[in-house]
């Protein structure tokens, strides 16, 4: 039987994140939509994003973002004990992706499943991740949101279809009883099934006379947006006693400039200390936290010891934070 590790806490250490080669922008999208740079900027930040060629699933790109991550961590496949990834469009109703993703990385160890929660869910897969690992059941985990919403788009829905970009992010969990307040200080998520009706995708296996488009009511998302993120970051900072100025970086759910800004401001957060991509990834959901987290880390605006906070809201409506210190 294998022994039980009781670690204190789970670190972050390994980062890694994969964009698509193709780079679409908004100029390109206005040539076929009756939209423009301009407009597409000014409401919701965006650039420009990448997706997917004929080639990239959900599990070929959490693989590589998996790959990156290890190599940052100096681990191997070998030492990782579970797989939880995060997507709301899996290459295939079952086997799940995380499964997919085992296999490419050469593991035959362990376990692995998803997690559906939209764009909330990497935060959703971190906690479960650091669950796992503060129970002893494992010592090391991948945590992985990988997404293809460029499959789900209606391309004729200029209101969605400028909105969202493909890619994965993934970040290497371990065990540690090191003292001191290092790692995943505390996670902290909800739901509320009522606003269903405000983000989803029409349709699904089980319903094949379905148009299996993302649909949105994108006023009424961005209404709940700020204050529930708001709120979800105040209950991460009190329950480990911290207040604002404590925070060094936030890394929000990179939905819309817009929100992110608003969040930064009830935070009373500078520019500087919040991490963006949207500019330049759009929306990709799941994978918009830990590919965020990958670009600050390596480029060393995100610094050992930092205080980050994460948070996110998806369909659902699903919406969580995340407290670390790395």
């Amino acid at each position: 039987m294998k022994e039980r590790f009781m670690a204190k806490r789970s670190l972050l250490v390994g980062f890694g994140g994969f964009l698509p080669d193709r780079v679409v922008s908004n100029a390109e999208l206005a040539e076929r939509l009756e939209t423009s740079d301009e407009w597409i900027k000014t409401r919701t930040g965006i650039t420009r994003r990448h997706l997917v060629g004929p080639n990239d699933t959900a599990a070929s790109m959490g693989a590589e973002a998996a790959r990156r991550a290890l190599d940052y961590a100096g681990l191997t496949a070998e030492d990782i004990d579970a797989v939880f990834v995060a997507t709301a469009t899996p290459d295939q109703a079952f086997p799940a992706t995380a499964v997919r993703i085992q296999a490419a990385l050469g593991m035959k160890q362990g376990f692995g499943f998803d997690i559906a929660a939209a764009c909330s869910g990497f935060i959703f897969a971190l906690s479960t991740a650091d669950a796992f690992i503060r129970s002893g059941q494992i010592r090391n985990a991948l945590v992985i949101g990988s997404e293809v919403y460029s499959r789900i788009m209606d391309w004729e829905d200029r209101a969605t279809c400028v909105l969202f970009g493909d890619g994965a992010g993934a970040v290497v969990l371990s065990a540690s009883d090191e003292p001191g307040d290092r790692g995943i200080l505390s996670t902290h998520l909800h739901s509320d099934g009522t606003a269903g009706d405000l983000l989803y995708v029409d349709g699904a296996v089980g319903q094949p006379d379905k148009s299996g488009h993302l649909k949105m009511s994108g006023r009424d998302v961005f209404r709940h947006a700020v204050g529930k993120l708001s709120s979800s970051v105040d209950e991460a900072l009190e329950a480990e006693g911290l207040s604002y100025a404590d925070v060094d970086w936030l890394v929000p759910h990179q939905a819309n400039i817009r929100i992110i800004e608003g969040v930064a401001k009830k935070l009373n957060l500078p520019a500087e200390r919040v991490v963006i991509t949207v500019d330049r990834h759009a929306n990709t959901s799941a994978a918009s936290v830990p590919l965020a987290l990958d670009e600050a880390v390596r480029d060393g605006r995100i610094q050992k010891g930092d205080l980050v906070l994460m948070e996110a809201l998806g369909g659902g409506l699903t919406w969580g934070s995340a407290l670390v210190r790395l």
